[in-house]
């Protein structure tokens, strides 16, 4: 058997096949790796659960993605090379796989962005609601999470054509749902948001203004859509922006 024989024969050319896409599938998941890192996601995705947990595995929310990347090129390469080599005679399966490789591919990648969009939303809306003294609010950070992490799931299933059609009649439910019994359970927290809205574009005090809010009387220190906090000496008051209405406000001049 001479070298073009050898370089003809089927098996051949699916091992080279194969190990290209090894080599490059490697370089694939490197250079995605370095563009992750200039491009700040590890700064980005720093203290989600999403990262913590991957982190707790001896890994990291790059690395996967990157990973993932060149798993997926390893994927194409091994069934190339099977093709080549003819050990799967089946032109359907060959079109049914590389037709699912990427829609899968791609469910999994929004998958990982879900989780990690969800845990920031989490995060942001905890800490924009941190000052806000309404026990209801507590729930909406985690309501936020999992309605972004339902989405996401949509969005997974309908890249590998499941029928999604229930699953969105369902998050209409849901939605109308979360309007209802919102508007019932954060009334005095949505009573606080349009007081706010008030304030902000009247402005009847500022910061630096001496004001009293019941009984309750300090110096302005700040003003946001739901809160306006006052100190008085070594004392902070934290005042739901409802209560300006309810208890009127008193400008104390100097």
């Amino acid at each position: 058997m001479d070298w073009q024989t050898l370089i003809d024969e089927p098996a051949v050319i699916a091992a080279a096949v194969l190990a290209l896409g090894l080599v490059v599938g490697y370089l694939v998941g490197q250079l995605n790796k370095e563009l992750l890192t200039a491009s700040g996601v590890p700064e980005t995705v720093e203290g989600t659960p999403f990262e913590r947990t991957a982190q707790s595995i001896g890994t990291s929310t790059v690395d996967i993605v990157a990973r993932l990347s060149s798993w997926f090129i390893y994927g194409i390469a091994v069934l190339t090379a099977i093709h080549i080599a003819q050990l799967l005679d089946t032109d359907a399966f060959w079109f049914r796989v590389v037709e699912f490789i990427p829609q899968a591919f791609i469910a999994v990648l929004v998958l990982i962005l879900g989780f990690i969009v969800a845990d920031k939303s989490e995060l942001m809306v905890s800490e924009y609601l941190r000052g806000v003294k309404v026990p209801e609010v507590s729930v909406i950070p985690k309501l936020v999470k999992y309605s972004v992490l339902y989405v996401a799931f949509l969005v997974a299933l309908g890249q590998i054509n499941v029928y999604v059609l229930p699953l969105l009649i369902l998050l209409a439910v849901y939605a109308a749902g979360v309007v209802v019994v919102g508007a019932i359970t954060f009334k005095d927290f949505l009573v606080s948001g349009a007081a706010g809205i008030y304030l902000l574009l009247n402005q009847p005090y500022g910061i630096g203004d001496r004001i009293r809010i019941g009984n309750q009387a300090g110096i302005v220190q700040e003003v946001d859509l739901f809160v306006t906090k006052i100190e008085d000496d070594s004392e902070e008051y934290i005042v739901l922006n409802r209560r300006v209405f309810d208890d009127e406000i008193v400008r104390v001049r100097d």
